[in-house]
Order: C-alpha cells, then sequence, then structure tokens
C-alpha cells in the first residue's frame, strides 16, 4: 500500500498553508485590534454557563486530534471494546455531577487545588500543584505531542523526532504571532468541523463497505462486543469493570480541564444538566470515531501500522482539497492542545509555586520572565518524554494513552474520594496519598512501559488492572493513616462541612435515569455476539 505522504496532491498542502495563514490573520485581529483595552476573559465565564455550553465544553475538551487517531487505530485492530472508555464514563459522570459538583460549587472554588487547600490546609495545596504540573506534562503535553508527531510524520513522511520538533515549532510560531487567540477563538469552530468531517467519513466508509449489514458481516464477531472474555490478550472483561473506574473518577471529577465548565455554571442545577448532556453526548464517540477504524479494516485490510487508520480513509475517500482541510483543522487544534497545555504548564508553576511559595514580591517583569522560561523548559521535557512514550513496545497509540493514563489516576482518585465521602481522613493521610501514591503509581508504570516492558516479561496483570491494585494499595494505606491516627476525630471537627447540601431535583434525576436505562441497553446489546 501506498504511504499516505504519496496520496496528498499539492493543493492538500496549499489548503493547509492558506488554513494556518488565515489562523494567523484572525489571531492579529483578536490580539491587536478587536480585543486592544479590554480584558474580556473572566477564568469561570463569571459564573454563567448553561447547561448547553457546559456539556459541549466538556466533550470537546475529551474529543480532540489525538482521541481521534487514536480511537480509528484501536477500531481498527479490536472493534468497539474501546468504546467502554466512552461509554462506561457516564458513570463516573454520574458521579460528578450528584457527588461532587454539589460540594465543589459549595466550597466556591476557582480551581480543583484550592478546593483540596480549604479541604486538607495548603501543605496539600502544594503537593496538588506540582501533581498537577506533572500530569499536563504527560497527560496534555506529553501523549498530544506523541499523537501529533505520528500525524505529522504520516503527512510529511518524517520521522517521529522531527515530527515533534516542526509541531512544536508550529505551536511556538503560533504564539509568537497572536495565533494562541486565533485558534481559541476558533476552537470551536474546528471541533464542529472535526466532527462534520468525521460523521462524513463514517457515512461515506459505511456505503463504500456496502452499508451497516455489510460492515456487520465483514468483520469478526467480536468485534462487536463490548465485553471480552478473561481470556482476551487486549481488553478481557474484568480489567475493564474494575480497572476503568480508576481513570475515570480522576478524569471526570477531579480533573480541572474537565471539571472547569462545571465550576463555571450558572448555579448547579445547570452544572447536572450539563453533565448530563456530556453523558449523552459520549454516546456518538463510538460512531464518529472508532467506526471509520473498523471501516478502515473492512476496506484497507492490509495497512502494516493501524495507527494510521483515520488518514488512510480521509486520503482515500475525500478528494484532494478537502483532505487538506482535514489535515490543517488536524494540525491546528493540536496546536492549540499543545499551546494550551504549556500555557497552564507555566501559569500553575509560575503562580502556584514560585510566586505563592519562593518569590511574593515578585515584579510583574520576573513573573513573565519566569513563565516564558517554564514555557521553553516544558517544551524541551515534553519533547523528551515523547520520545520515551515512542519507545514504549507492543502496544499501539490508543493502548499508550491509556496505559499512562492508568498510571497517573490512582492517586487522586482515592485522595478526592476519601476527601469528598469521608469527614474523618486526615491531611496526613492525603499527602501521603498525594506523595508516596504518585512516586509508587508512576514508578510502577515506569517498570511497566520501559524497565520490564509488558511486551517481553508475562508476569505482569493488564494495566487496567495494575491501576486498580495500585488504587486498591494506596487505599488501604490511607485509612490505615487514618485510622491509626489519634488526632483524626479531632481534625474531621474542623473540616469543611457537607451536611447541608442541595439534592439533585426531579428534571436532574429523570434524565440520568433515562440516560442509565439506555447506557445499560446499549451494553446489553452491544454484548450477544
Amino acid at each position: 500500500m501506498n504511504n499516505i505522504y504519496e496520496l496528498l496532491k499539492p493543493i492538500d498542502f496549499a489548503v493547509v498553508g492558506i488554513y494556518l495563514l488565515v489562523l494567523i490573520g484572525i489571531g492579529y485581529w483578536v490580539s491587536f485590534v478587536k480585543a486592544r483595552n479590554k480584558d474580556e476573559n473572566l477564568f469561570l465565564a463569571g459564573h454563567s454557563l448553561g447547561w448547553g455550553s457546559i456539556g459541549l465544553t466538556m466533550w470537546g475538551t475529551n474529543v480532540g486530534p489525538s482521541m481521534l487517531i487514536a480511537s480509528a487505530s484501536i477500531g481498527y485492530t479490536t472493534g468497539i471494546v474501546a468504546g467502554n472508555f466512552a461509554w462506561y464514563a457516564f458513570v463516573f459522570i454520574l458521579l460528578l455531577a450528584v457527588v461532587f459538583a454539589p460540594r465543589y460549587l459549595d466550597a466556591k472554588v476557582l480551581t480543583l487545588p484550592e478546593f483540596m487547600g480549604k479541604r486538607f490546609g495548603d501543605s496539600t495545596r502544594n503537593i496538588l500543584a506540582w501533581y498537577t504540573l506533572a500530569t499536563i506534562l504527560i497527560s496534555w503535553l506529553a501523549l498530544t505531542l506523541f499523537a501529533g508527531g505520528i500525524l505529522v510524520g504520516q503527512i510529511l513522511n518524517l520521522p517521529l523526532w522531527l515530527s515533534v520538533i516542526i509541531l512544536v515549532m508550529i505551536a511556538a510560531f503560533f504564539t509568537i504571532a497572536g495565533g494562541l487567540k486565533a485558534i481559541a477563538y476558533t476552537n470551536v469552530f474546528q471541533m464542529l468541523l472535526l466532527i462534520v468531517v468525521s460523521l462524513i467519513l463514517t457515512v461515506v466508509g459505511v456505503h463504500k463497505a456496502g452499508g451497516i449489514m455489510a460492515v456487520y458481516e465483514n468483520t469478526p464477531g467480536e468485534f462487536w462486543n463490548l465485553l471480552r472474555p478473561m481470556d482476551d490478550p487486549n481488553y478481557p472483561w474484568l480489567a475493564i469493570v474494575l480497572g476503568y473506574p480508576i481513570m475515570g473518577v480522576w478524569f471526570w471529577c477531579t480533573d480541572q480541564s474537565m471539571v472547569q465548565s462545571v465550576l463555571g455554571a450558572k448555579n448547579l442545577k445547570q452544572g447536572q444538566l450539563g453533565a448530563n448532556f456530556t453523558g449523552w453526548l459520549k454516546i456518538l464517540d463510538v460512531a464518529l470515531f472508532i467506526i471509520p477504524g473498523i471501516v478502515c479494516f473492512i476496506l484497507f485490510p492490509d495497512l502494516k501500522d493501524p495507527d494510521e487508520a483515520y488518514m488512510t480513509m480521509v486520503t482515500r475517500l475525500f478528494p484532494a482539497g478537502m483532505t487538506g482541510l482535514v489535515m490543517a483543522v488536524l494540525i491546528a487544534a493540536l496546536v492549540s492542545t499543545i499551546d494550551s497545555a504549556l500555557n497552564s504548564l507555566s501559569t500553575v508553576f509560575t503562580m502556584d509555586i514560585y510566586v505563592k511559595k519562593y518569590k511574593p514580591e515578585a515584579t510583574q517583569k520576573q513573573i513573565i520572565a519566569i513563565g516564558r522560561i517554564v514555557t521553553v523548559l516544558g517544551a524541551a521535557l515534553a519533547i523528551l518524554m515523547t520520545l520515551a512514550i515512542d519507545s514504549i513496545k507492543g502496544l499501539n497509540l490508543f493502548d499508550v494513552f491509556q496505559a499512562v493514563l492508568g498510571f497517573i489516576a490512582p492517586p487522586m482518585s482515592v485522595v478526592f474520594l476519601f476527601g469528598v465521602l469521608w469527614k474523618r481522613t486526615t491531611t496526613k493521610a492525603a499527602n501521603f496519598a498525594l506523595s508516596f501514591g504518585t512516586v509508587f503509581s508512576m514508578g510502577t508504570g515506569i517498570f511497566y512501559l520501559w524497565v520490564f516492558p509488558n511486551e517481553q516479561y508475562d508476569f505482569w496483570p493488564h494495566f487496567l488492572l495494575l491501576s486498580f491494585i495500585i488504587f486498591v494499595i494506596l487505599a488501604v494505606l490511607t485509612w490505615l493513616i487514618v485510622v491509626t491516627d489519634k488526632k483524626s476525630k479531632a481534625e474531621a471537627a474542623k473540616t469543611m462541612s457537607f451536611e447541608n447540601l442541595p439534592k439533585p431535583g426531579k428534571t436532574v434525576w429523570a434524565l440520568w435515569i433515562v440516560l442509565i436505562i439506555v447506557m445499560i441497553s446499549m451494553y446489553i446489546v452491544f454484548n450477544g455476539h
């Protein structure tokens, strides 16, 4: 099969160039014309968000080019089993709506580290700031660069290291030219365009494959099972049932990027309805992102690299020019994520660590200088981490994403579940779970992925089961610290009270009950093969 680079036409590269130049032009206009003398950016949108914008923002933050490319890859190799990462999520989005959101909004906080600071004190908030830096570097920067490097490498026929450096340079160029504001300004449009393109790709692909029944009949039966037998090498059912919740609690209930729009809700009801809307939108993930990979398996069964599934479909099914538009939107959206992550990294380090802890009297000039240094160092570190991720053997792009996130999640899930659900949890226990937990969990991940890689050593359980085991160990140790601490009852008396929180209304519960029924029905339908 021809590689993707050979299938591209000059018009495709011209469209990419024009699209990126237009974005820079919009960025210049937003930065220097429209926004002059205006301060329009309120951190939480002035608590003005309704359910529609909350749902779309959460879903848009979750679905991006990285997920799109990775989901098509796993669809090509294993079918819809990866749909669990979209459809099983409703349980944890419900947990956010009825357990976490009432507590967050009652505490009137801007960030989740601030919430944990109110719950456990400044020491926990400080540890959480460092933890946040690590998660931004790994989950939002390195993984995005990895997926983006694969994409740019496919388009330009380049090695990953050069593709990643090019992507970082494009991101830096956009920032310098005012392009970050351009991308922020056009991000909703770009996400809608990506969704429309994926929908068209699914429809055109299914039609070319002979229709829905032909797609079903020409794929292995297990491709349509959400839950696989225990001897399945990719995703045994127990690994998903036990392991995904650890990731789900962290990602949907405690990650600042995901929860931020709920914190900006007009009121609790709008936040809870917005979370419900996200749950409905997650149903679309399988049709938009995984089905193109399954269709690619039928149309182009001889792909050497499943990570090329999405771009293979685009270059083979779309005309020249439209392929260029898809490439441009993917690259611009990736640059947006990279820029936003670098900006968040710089902000957290500068404001929560440098200014708050080391130099409270820092001048604006010093703060800006430190911010720039951190951005450059963060970009360099992210490139090195991306190359380390590339050295992981035996996992495709989607599995790499889930494995890495599976080792980030346990400490945060333990701390937030204990902090929110058990009043007796002490600062000592929380700090232990965060500090020791991070070293233990990420250290295990390093051994699993690099030192004694799972591909060569068969003593490892599935990475999702490993995430669950780490969570259980940290939870037991945290519980032991609390029950053996004689001061725990005295400390509990001084902590935040969650006793008089508002209960979800009838509308909220009705919509959640309908969604639960729909999701259970879909699990029944997609497990009878």
